[in-house]
């Protein structure tokens, strides 16, 4: 049995324009900028309104402004959402508020102004500090303006810092990303997260794909990767994330452990617990539809069972040190048996471990996660129970 009043709640807000889309990237973005700042501040806020007024919210564990690059809006956009976001939801003490920012579309003044307007983590794309690096990928940012962003973010008292760092760019090697790494830990982020470049269907890149790395070079850097960042004092706590001493992102981490998000904004999903089900919506994709539809109702859809425990694997193996059956009991209201029973081919083929009741990917599991999660879809997960 589902109880919704114990089951954390987070707040996505999605900003989608950007300078200029990255031939890699397949978000919902979109080149330019806002054509009205106020107008989309005020249809976020109305959208709020609207999902408040179905399921009113229990107090904001988080809040994350993602993108599109978030920094194109100024300070003061984002000190009237935040402030009309406060005058309708309470935030918990401590509710960590992250924002997205691009080295190539933000500046100290800003940073300045964000830090005021109440966001207290800054997540910043570098991608690289290699300048031949960063043009492979289309990225409108130099090295020296990555490090001036990281710069003025501490200027500005931001003392919980993301940097986004990429790998297995074209023609990169081990060399070049072990120069990225060091370059990044010399700036003493709380939080690294480092992702692999993937070409996503519909990209530019799909269409006309660089030369990238192979896959024992691409290995390669994956085996360098945790060495090195652990060294510094990180703690890989998620496939793509790293933290120090107690900076993990509050907001992923709910993602990860099943927890609900409101989401407004162009695009933004959320999923929301209530006592007769799990639900799951999608506002508008295009800015001007979801302006023009905004403040119209949003059909949700329930998942079904299959669906939920899928969902909920989809993200919890995304944990290194997995998770507890009795989360898995709490954030389904399905039992732990369950759950145990669908794991069995998991268990079989060394991608999962049960410990007590502990429930964690294998180092194999989490090298190979697409394998580990497509194993709970829920004709893989009927097949296996006939």
């Amino acid at each position: 049995m589902l109880d919704p009043e114990t089951i954390p709640c987070a707040l996505y807000i999605h900003l989608p324009w950007c300078i200029r889309k990255c031939p890699y990237c397949d978000f919902n973005s979109y080149e330019g900028t806002a054509p009205s700042e106020p107008h989309y501040v005020d249809a976020l806020l109305e959208d709020l309104d609207a999902e408040l007024a179905e399921a009113p919210a229990r107090p904001l564990h988080s809040i994350f402004f993602g993108g599109g690059t978030p920094s194109l809006f100024s300070a003061d956009a984002i000190g009237m959402i935040l402030n009309g976001v406060r005058a309708r939801v309470a935030l918990e003490p401590g509710c960590e508020i992250t924002l997205e920012a691009n080295p190539g579309a933000s500046d100290a003044e800003r940073f300045q102004g964000y830090r005021a307007a109440g966001v207290n983590r800054l997540s910043i794309g570098v991608q690289s500090f290699d300048d031949r690096n960063l043009r492979a990928i289309g990225r409108i940012h130099d090295a020296q303006c990555a490090l001036q962003a990281a710069e003025s973010a501490r200027a500005a008292g931001f003392d919980n810092l993301n940097l986004d760092l990429m790998y297995g760019l074209p023609e990169q090697d081990q060399g070049s990303l072990a120069q990225d790494l060091a370059r990044a830990l010399a700036i003493f982020p709380e939080h690294l997260s480092l992702y692999q470049l993937t070409i996503e269907e519909g990209t530019p890149f799909s269409h006309r794909p660089p030369v990238r790395p192979g896959e024992s070079e691409i290995e390669a850097m994956e085996s360098l990767l945790a060495p090195v960042v652990s060294a510094a004092g990180y703690r890989r706590y998620e496939v793509s994330a790293y933290a120090r001493l107690d900076r993990t992102c509050r907001h992923n981490l709910n993602y990860w452990n099943f927890g609900d998000y409101i989401g407004i904004g162009a695009g933004a999903h959320g999923k929301i617990s209530r006592a007769d089900g799990i639900w799951r919506y999608r506002k508008p994709r295009q800015p001007q539809a979801y302006l023009r539809a905004h403040s119209q109702a949003i059909t949700p859809t329930r998942l079904l069972p299959d669906e939920i425990l899928f969902e909920f694997m989809l993200n919890a193996t995304r944990l290194v040190d997995g998770f507890p059956l009795s989360l898995f009991e709490h954030r389904t209201g399905q039992s732990g048996a369950r759950l145990v029973h669908a794991l069995r081919p998991a268990l079989a083929r060394g991608l999962a471990a049960i410990d007590g009741d502990h429930v964690r990917p294998t180092l194999l599991g989490s090298r190979f996660l697409n394998d580990l999660q497509a194993l709970f879809l829920p004709a893989a997960s009927c097949a296996d129970v006939r």
